[in-house]
Parts: structure tokens; C-alpha cells; sequence
């Protein structure tokens, strides 16, 4: 698929989305419908409808409304691509802007839809947080970063980090998580790689491995299962020695 085409694809799921169908529903009924769409146009084309859908109230503006064909060029805008140059009505590119799309659309006139959120959370988010409310607002506009978990019973974060780069998926270890990788690049090849179906590592936000490990019960868990493994490790060498001794 060209961008362009993959640009129109997703003004149509975005129009399905706002007739009412959930996302995902929509992007399911779409690629079953284009068997031509390789993994890479249906990546791309998810990537536009959930831009679109996180940045929604100021791609809104930016586009001049709230249609597919509004959205999808408000997000190209607000991305720093003309929109001309993909609404080319070549090929399977959507048709060309109109005079009153080209001259629809301004920047984002308030917090609310700079920041894309609703207007009465607004003044919840700065009170809140206040000098800091902006970068959190920002930091949701983006997808979020895919953290794993390591199964230290199995590998070592190091090892496993060096497993998933074998397969192309690049990692940093963050220092407040021993046990955590965060993924930089590679994110969509986990589910297919060595470490994830062998259980070296699993899917799991590192700030819940960060409130785990500060739990009290979390703690008291630990313990226990060390209590438990010692049992296991001594009641093992006492069979042994009976053993040896019969």
C-alpha cells in the first residue's frame, strides 16, 4: 500500500468509528476485508487511527472538523506533513483537498484541546499537578511504552536482553525496575520472539513491577516463597541421605 492509500484506509475506519463501532472492531473488519494489506500497511494504518483517536480534539482543529478525511488532516498537519501531498486521488490515495479544506482548520485554541482532554478535566489535571500538567498531557498523546518483566528463574535481565536483540528488538534496563525492560525499538516482533514464548520474559507495565516490589505483601510474598524453596532444598537432602544410607 502507498501512504496515501494507507491514509485512506484509515479515514474510513475512523468514519466506522464514529458511526459508533469500537476501534478495534473496526480495524478486525477492515483488515479481513484487504488481504492485500501486508503486516506493515496494517501497522501503519493502526498507528494513523490511534494517533488520531489520542490527539483527537486537536487534530479536530487543526483538520477544520470532526469527519475521517477532517482527522486525518489535522494529524498530518499537526505531524508537519502537507496534507497535499497524500490527498492525491491517485491510485488508491484519497481525493484531493477542496478549497474549503485547505483553508479550514486553526491551532488549537485552548488548554483543552492542546492538550487533549476533556474541558473539565482541565482544571483537575493543573491543580493537580501544576507546572508538570502539560508534559503529562503530552506524554498521553503518544503511545506508551512497552515494558517487560523478566522471569529471573529463568534468565537474567542481561541474558534476556540480549536474546530479544538477537531478534531485533532493542531494550533498556531503567534503574528503578531491577527486574524491567523497557522496549525501544522492535515492540510489535515480542509476541513471536524466543524469550516471550519460551517465559524468559512476559508483558507487564513497569510502573505495577515498581509498586509490586514496594508492597509490603509483594515483600512478605518473597519471603515466603524463599522459606518455601529452603523446605523444598532441605527436605530433598534429607530423602537423599536416607536414600543413601538404606
Amino acid at each position: 500500500m502507498t501512504p496515501g492509500a494507507r491514509v485512506a484506509a484509515a479515514i474510513g475506519i475512523l468514519d466506522a468509528v464514529a458511526d459508533g463501532q469500537p476501534a478495534e472492531q473496526a480495524l478486525t473488519r477492515w483488515a479481513r476485508a484487504s488481504r492485500f494489506a501486508g503486516s506493515s500497511d496494517r501497522a501503519a494504518v493502526r498507528d494513523h487511527v490511534f494517533d488520531v483517536l489520542r490527539r483527537r480534539r486537536s487534530v479536530a482543529a487543526r483538520g477544520g472538523g470532526s469527519t475521517g478525511r477532517a482527522l486525518m488532516t489535522g494529524l498530518l498537519r499537526e505531524m508537519g506533513v502537507d496534507p497535499a501531498e497524500l490527498f492525491t486521488g491517485e491510485g488508491h490515495a484519497p481525493a484531493p483537498l477542496s478549497a474549503t479544506e485547505l483553508s479550514s482548520g486553526a491551532e488549537p485554541a485552548s488548554f483543552a484541546e492542546h492538550w487533549n482532554l476533556p474541558d473539565w478535566l482541565v482544571p483537575l489535571f493543573q491543580e493537580s499537578l501544576g507546572d508538570k500538567a502539560g508534559a503529562a498531557a503530552a506524554a498521553l498523546m503518544d503511545r506508551a511504552p512497552v515494558s517487560l518483566r523478566v522471569n529471573t528463574r529463568l534468565t537474567t535481565v542481561s541474558d534476556a536482553a540480549a536474546a530479544l536483540a538477537e531478534e531485533g528488538i532493542q531494550t533498556r534496563q531503567p534503574r528503578a525496575f531491577p527486574g524491567a525492560l523497557l522496549v525501544t525499538e522492535g515492540a510489535r516482533r515480542i509476541r513471536g520472539s524466543k524469550a516471550y514464548t519460551g517465559g524468559h520474559v512476559e508483558l507487564q507495565d513497569a510502573a505495577s513491577q515498581c509498586n509490586c516490589l514496594r508492597s509490603p505483601a509483594c515483600a512478605a510474598l518473597s519471603r515466603l516463597l524463599r522459606w518455601r524453596r529452603r523446605k523444598i532444598a532441605r527436605t530433598g537432602s534429607r530423602h537423599r541421605a536416607r536414600s543413601v544410607r538404606a
